[in-house]
């Protein structure tokens, strides 16, 4: 018997999975809607949000009722699957055409409201090349949390998955109470074809015998074209002309292959290293990041393979490739001093802030801060005991950070530790104050919703290590 090659038996079980997803948004669409929609004013919040152009909007009642829509949850700063998703919008914006604005509206929320302002909004929505009838959104903190979680998209920081904010579409029709979650990285003509019936074929739908299993075909691709496809063209194109980001054709012919192969598995260190050419296609391109796709970089000889056989190389000819600020400390309940104990206390807090002082507390929490953004452990109790120490000779003045350094007496792993680190932070920021001394910044993460002291601009997440040592961003630097 002749086994199906990989790349049959990959795409069968990828076409199975779509066809199983296409009847579950069929049975669902078929399903009749009582008269007393439970999913309207009732269940979703009408908190005010702005949109990019600075128009104050309700969510309900503005976005919402009487409405299809389709929501997404971003942040402008991220270098992973959120500027994948917004391009793959783009393409689906592409192929509904006008219905978009019309029939069905678009709506990207940012879950970093702090640094998203309505102007960020607009100018990253310009980057990439948004058509009309999308709406970029933002307001405060606790309302869009409160959004996200009634539209069942929210994503609690989770240090086992990086990444944690999920790319997935919610497409909801409000007057037929009918909604169904998709990834928004999928292929950009399924989700058109799914937003597209879903629209009215609710109405037809139900006398239209659902497709059978047998029915799914085997084909057998080409795998550097289903990656290609999967990965890249929602950006670029091979042959067709700039998009996004540049065209691929000739690509495999003028730059390095070592090269391509490293920028395409980790573009991310190849432009915070200040590769010249990766840096000049960020200036080139509207600062558009190539996003980091975790693709290894046997998934990107595939592709090099594929752009030169697709651009026509010569030297690819015959060839095949099938097979949030933190909260500050509360302070403790203490009676009235008199005023030579106040004066006193003052004199001690003052000594406590000494740039001396303060290195004593800085300098063991940043070889701390360092050892987890690298993935270590084993020199944190060493630096957590320096502190420990460096809090007592303090006094009261840093009896916070004393408190929050002791869980790390507990931690035994990279997880508790980043627990703990959290607090420490928290403490350690908020006794700092405005006292930032020259290099020191405050860095904030919006997935882990967290904050940490740093040194340089370069972040150095110490929430999620190597699996996403660069996400966030600095929000205070000594002199601001």
């Amino acid at each position: 018997m002749t086994m199906p090659s990989v790349g049959a038996r990959r795409w069968s079980a990828i076409t199975t999975v779509m066809a199983a997803a296409w009847t579950i948004g069929v049975v669902l669409a078929t399903t009749p809607v009582s008269a007393d929609n439970r999913w309207g004013a009732d269940y979703f919040p009408n908190v005010p949000l702005t949109t990019q152009d600075g128009t104050v909007v309700r969510f309900y009642d503005d976005l919402i009722k009487g409405k299809s829509v389709a929501v997404d949850l971003i942040y402008t700063t991220c270098k992973y699957a959120c500027p994948l998703e917004t391009a793959r919008l783009v393409q689906v914006q592409r192929v509904l055409g006008d219905r978009v604005g019309r029939d069905i509206f678009f709506y990207s929320i940012t879950i970093d409201p702090e640094h998203d302002t309505p102007a960020v909004l607009k100018e990253y929505a310009e980057r990439y090349h948004v058509g009309p009838g999308w709406t970029f959104l933002t307001g405060t903190a606790a309302d869009i949390e409160l959004i996200s979680k009634k539209l069942g998209l929210y994503s609690a920081p989770n240090p086992d998955n990086p990444d944690g904010h999920t790319p997935s579409l919610l497409v909801g029709n409000e007057p037929g109470g009918q909604w169904m979650r998709n990834s928004a990285l999928d292929n950009p003509m399924f989700l058109a074809r799914t937003m597209s019936d879903w629209l009215d074929g609710w109405k037809s739908n139900a006398a239209k015998p659902l497709p059978s299993f047998a029915e799914v075909p085997m084909v057998d691709i080409d795998i550097g074209e289903y990656t290609f496809r999967n990965h890249c063209v929602a950006c670029h194109s091979i042959g067709g002309g700039d998009a996004i980001g540049p065209d691929l054709k000739g690509v495999t012919a003028t730059r390095e292959h070592a090269w391509l192969k490293r920028f395409i598995a980790r573009p991310d260190q190849v432009i915070d290293e200040g590769d010249p050419i990766a840096r000049r296609l960020l200036d080139q391109y509207k600062q558009v990041r190539m996003p980091s796709l975790s693709l290894t970089e046997q998934d990107a000889a595939v592709l090099i393979d594929y752009i030169g056989r697709a651009g026509g190389d010569p030297a690819f000819a015959g060839g095949g490739s099938k097979p949030m600020p933190p909260m500050p400390a509360m302070p403790d309940r203490q009676p009235r001093r008199s005023q030579p104990e106040a004066s006193a206390a003052a004199s001690r807090d003052a000594a406590a802030r000494t740039p001396a002082s303060m290195n004593t507390l800085i300098e063991p929490y940043l070889r701390i801060q360092q050892a987890l953004a690298e993935d270590r452990i084993d020199s944190v109790p060493r630096d957590a005991l320096a502190l420990a120490n460096a809090t007592v000779k303090i006094g009261s003045p840093a009896a916070t950070i004393r408190v929050a350094i002791n869980p790390f007496a507990q931690a035994a792993d990279l997880r508790t530790a980043r627990e703990a680190f959290g607090a420490l932070s928290d403490a350690l920021i908020a006794y700092v104050g405005e006292s930032l001394s020259d290099g020191l910044a405050v860095a904030y993460c919006p997935m882990a919703k967290k904050s940490w002291l740093q040194r340089g601009d370069a972040i150095q997440n110490p929430y999620y290590g190597k699996a996403m040592a660069d996400c966030g961003r600095v929000v205070r630097r000594a002199g601001d």
